[in-house]
């Protein structure tokens, strides 16, 4: 069996497309995705019970359904109750479902590790619950729980490749593109897994390095 990587290569800007729609599914996904996780930790955490039970059920619905059936539900069952939506947005809809649902337990975990006493402490200097949450418990929350979200987060991003089943442009959907016009599956797919293993690497060290200085302080 000879190997030809120079006849995929030669595709290198549907790889570079597809290269950047992973990256920025995975980008809008994180942002949105983080705050809906620590909103929802926060209700979890010190909300009303009614709002506790509905993050709750989100929650659990999320984390134990596959998110391929997550995103196909999305994207082919929307639009019976009259809601289309473009492969892209069905994606980045499903990506931020996900990683909000598992980010909330992630972000949980921290916000319940916080000290009684520091929070106490910050009540007595007269912060409102809205500067204790923000200011207080928080920061020191995920600066605990910072590993176990960045690799949450990448495995979304590898999750995305998922995506490709429904016509989103992302990085999987151009190595199987490439590889149904050459027929070189084995190329194909070996440079995307390197790809894929390369932007996990940037992607820990970049989410490493912006963590102490934009989320949690040094």
């Amino acid at each position: 069996m000879e190997f030809d990587f120079g006849a995929v290569l030669v595709d290198w800007r549907l790889l570079a497309k597809g290269i950047a729609w992973t990256v920025g599914l995975t980008a809008i996904a994180t942002v949105i995705g983080m705050a809906v996780g620590v909103a929802c930790a926060w209700a979890r955490a010190n909300g009303p019970t009614w709002l506790r039970w509905v993050a709750g059920s989100y929650v659990e619905l999320i984390r134990n359904t596959p998110f391929i059936v997550q995103l196909f539900f999305i994207f082919f069952g929307l639009p019976a109750a009259g809601v289309k939506l473009t492969p892209e947005t069905a994606s980045i809809i499903a990506m931020v479902m996900n990683l909000g649902a598992y980010s909330t337990e992630i972000i949980r975990a921290g916000i319940e590790a916080t000290p009684k006493g520091q929070i106490e402490a910050a009540v007595s200097l007269a912060l409102n619950k809205v500067q204790v949450f923000i200011r207080v418990v928080l920061p020191p929350a995920l600066k605990k729980v910072w590993p176990a979200m960045v690799s949450q987060i990448i495995i979304v991003m590898l999750g995305s490749a998922v995506c490709g089943q429904i016509s989103t442009e992302e990085l999987s959907y151009a190595a199987n593109l490439i590889q149904s016009r050459n027929f070189r599956a084995f190329e194909s797919f070996i440079i995307a897994t390197l790809l894929y293993l390369a932007l996990a690497v940037a992607l820990r060290k970049l989410l490493n390095w912006a963590g102490p200085r934009f989320f949690f302080g040094r």
